[in-house]
């Protein structure tokens, strides 16, 4: 569930928090630490899509919604309110959650769960797996004495009191302070990791006490699991995120909001120092992103929406060696309450709505890129001081983004050796000769992408 920032506030009735695997550390462990958020699919369609398209493509994690019973309704928002900490939400059952675990591992994919622990409903019924509960009574699990005792909702962004003890869009506020919550809650978590999840996305992180997530993380088996918190920078407010940094991995805002400015109204020259430059987080703990599920209807980022110009954001993301990127992919909306199509079935690619930006050739090209060149610096930087840049990622790849109008002829300076490789944008050959130069022409808003080990088309 996203926390909202003054700056960033909209009529969303729930948000979700940004979360990957990690303490301490922060991209995630292994060698590969792209994350496709499939947002929304059910567990059989993440499942096969593991298989199909993330493994062989390079992607080292997946990124469920959440999977804890939840309250009924077709909104998408409804998996942002649990009821009960069963597997048993729209996406799938406990069995359907365990054999996505397990395939997705055959496939060399790891498995983060969106874990929403911040809150419980705004609401009494009956929830999807037939639980029934009141606002503040969860038979079971919860009673009053196990929230907090603000029960208006947050109004004040710089009052750490009021952003964590009292109630986000009125959904509510579990007191984490509690030494009974905080078992609980590990409890929940510890069932996800004997399934074998191997992270965690902590929605909502910023209300709640750095402090106490840290006291939750000390009660998991593997306590060393990813975690990627959701906090949402907002300048002044009284909660930053730096402050989370000591648990794991936390999500950089900036880098969405400030991607969306530079690709539509700025010049792409600037992003010369893109990261800590620019004043964000340390590289190591940082979670990016061009687009959320929150982001994306609230239009404080760029969307798939934006066509070529989100094609070409996501290109600049997987290539650029700042933070753990996370490739968002959901499905066509108008009405931003509108739950998944098919009730989180994907019976294929591109068809019922769903946009499976992760499978754009463009952008799914990009995750192989960034797994090969891994580690190396940015060198031989060109750009026109408007919207064309180019740079390389040591002798191991070279990328140029042409976000201006119309095309490009030039001849680049690369350190890569001399050869033919292949330009994974669009599969055709690209030479360079003996001096490390290639020359190319590009169209308007279009991107070249060459790696070593990728020769041939």
């Amino acid at each position: 569930m996203a926390r909202r920032t003054l700056a960033v506030a909209t009529a969303l009735a729930a948000a979700a928090v940004v979360m990957t695997p990690t303490g301490a550390q922060a991209s995630p462990p292994g060698s590969k630490d792209v994350t496709a958020v499939l947002f929304e699919w059910n567990f059989a369609s993440v499942a096969r899509e593991c298989t199909s398209t993330l493994g062989p493509a390079g992607y080292g994690y997946v990124q469920v919604s959440p999977p804890a019973e939840h309250i009924q309704g077709s909104q998408w928002w409804t998996s942002y309110q649990p009821v009960s900490y069963r597997i048993a939400g729209r996406l799938g059952d406990r069995t359907a959650f365990k054999n996505m675990v397990d395939t997705c591992h055959a496939a060399g994919v790891k498995v983060v769960a969106d874990t929403v622990i911040n809150h419980m409903s705004a609401g009494n019924g009956t929830g999807t797996g037939g639980s029934s509960y009141t606002k503040y009574n969860y038979p079971g699990l919860y009673s009053s004495y196990d929230f907090d005792n603000c029960t208006s909702q947050i109004t004040n962004y710089g009052d750490r009191g009021n952003v964590q003890n009292c109630e986000l869009v009125g959904l509510a506020d579990l007191d984490t302070g509690e030494d009974y919550v905080r078992g609980a809650i590990a409890r929940y978590m510890n069932d996800l990791l004997s399934l074998g999840v191997d992270g965690f996305r902590i929605d909502a992180a910023k209300h709640m006490p750095a402090a106490d997530l840290a006291n939750i993380k000390s009660r998991l088996t593997n306590p060393g699991a990813y975690w990627k918190q959701e906090v949402i920078f907002g300048a002044g407010e009284a909660v930053q995120p730096t402050e989370y940094t000591g648990n794991g991995d936390v999500q950089e805002f900036r880098y969405a909001y400030d991607l969306k400015r530079v690709f539509n109204n700025e010049n792409l020259a600037y992003l010369k120092n893109y990261g800590e430059g620019w004043g964000y987080m340390n590289s190591s703990v940082s979670g990016v992103f061009v687009d959320n599920h929150d982001t994306e209807r609230n239009g404080s980022t760029l969307s798939y929406k934006d066509n070529a110009t989100y094609t070409l954001a996501n290109v600049f993301m997987l290539a650029w060696p700042y933070g753990a990127p996370d490739i968002n992919s959901g499905y066509e909306f108008s009405d931003h309450d509108a739950g998944p199509p098919n009730g989180g079935q994907v019976n294929a690619c591109w068809q019922n709505g769903w946009k499976c930006q992760h499978n754009w050739p463009e952008i799914k090209s990009m995750v192989a890129f960034r797994n090969a060149t891994r580690g190396q610096a940015v060198t031989n930087w060109w750009d026109n001081g408007g919207d064309a840049i180019a740079f390389g990622r040591g002798a191991k790849g070279f990328v140029a983004i042409n976000h201006e109008s119309g095309s490009l002829t030039r001849t680049y300076q690369t350190s890569l050796p001399a050869g033919t490789y292949c330009n994974v944008q669009n599969n055709t050959p690209v030479t360079v000769n003996g001096s490390g130069q290639l020359t190319a022409t590009l169209g308007g808003n279009t991107a070249l992408a060459v790696y070593a080990g990728k020769s041939g088309c």
